[in-house]
């Protein structure tokens, strides 16, 4: 676990340089951005996590077939934020997560901007900058504060984007109020340490959210999907809360269809 730490620490030292910096600003789709900073990041985390870790296949959102699957596998999302690193909101981080048979073991996210470390080794608790963390108590929806996002595909007004519309005008009048920050990677980890009573999003990608799973799970959080199965990656819908509101939760999202 510390050297994991340790490697993600250095990436976090390029991270705060590029965020500083003039970006390279390329789209990977309409409203999806990449610079030369989440390719270079990836790459310097790629390079050192696979000596660390040699038997596991390194995912990144940079490099890999979103598809692929394996039993021993690292998720890397070496910005997650990248729209709020280029604008130079400081709510972006890095994301690694440790996955063997199909369950989270080890996670790290990072936000270097901020100063925020959050990480989780399986039955091991979950900590920010040392310090171990723990979900809210909130238990009444109405007084949960909660955080969503919303997917890139929003643009083209289909089933996305009028799920979104229709859990927002379902939920909005029964909590004290939504957020949205940015970045899934740290809305999970401010479900961990209590800062969020519940967050909901749709249409993520395993890196988003591979490492935050564990740390919300050690937190002592609930992860399920929208129909309060067991969540996994690649599913339309992840819903994470506190354990004590996640029903009523999941009882005001709006129909998904696949």
């Amino acid at each position: 676990m510390e050297k994991l730490i340790e490697c993600v620490l250095e990436a976090g030292n390029l991270f705060r340089e590029g965020y500083d910096s003039v970006k390279e600003i390329h789209h990977k789709g309409i409203v999806d951005l990449v610079t030369q900073y989440d390719v270079e990041v990836e790459n310097l985390l790629k390079e050192s996590i696979s000596k660390l870790l040699p038997e596991h296949t390194i995912i990144g959102e940079e490099s890999a077939d979103e598809h692929m699957r394996a039993n021993k596998a690292v998720y890397i999302d070496p910005i997650d934020g990248t729209t709020n690193f280029v604008h130079k909101i400081p709510f972006c981080a890095i994301s690694v997560g440790v996955w063997e048979d199909g369950r989270p073991v080890a996670g790290v996210v990072y936000n270097p901007i901020l100063n925020e470390l959050f990480y989780a080794k399986r039955s091991q608790g979950a900590r920010l900058n040392g310090k171990k963390i723990a979900v809210s108590t909130t238990a009444d929806l109405q007084q949960s504060l909660l955080a969503t996002g919303f997917p890139y595909t929003k643009v083209e007004k289909g089933r996305d984007f009028r799920w979104v519309v229709e859990t927002m005008e379902n939920l909005l009048p029964h909590t004290q109020d939504i957020r949205r920050l940015g970045s899934a990677a740290i809305d999970l980890c401010y479900v961990a340490n209590g800062t969020f009573d519940a967050f909901y999003e749709c249409n993520l990608k395993p890196w988003d959210v591979a490492a935050a799973i564990l740390i919300v799970e050690e937190a002592g959080g609930r992860i399920s999907d929208h129909c309060s199965g067991p969540y996994r990656l690649g599913d339309p819908i992840i819903v994470a809360s506190n354990g004590r509101n996640h029903d009523a939760l999941i009882e005001k999202l709006a129909p998904y269809k696949e």
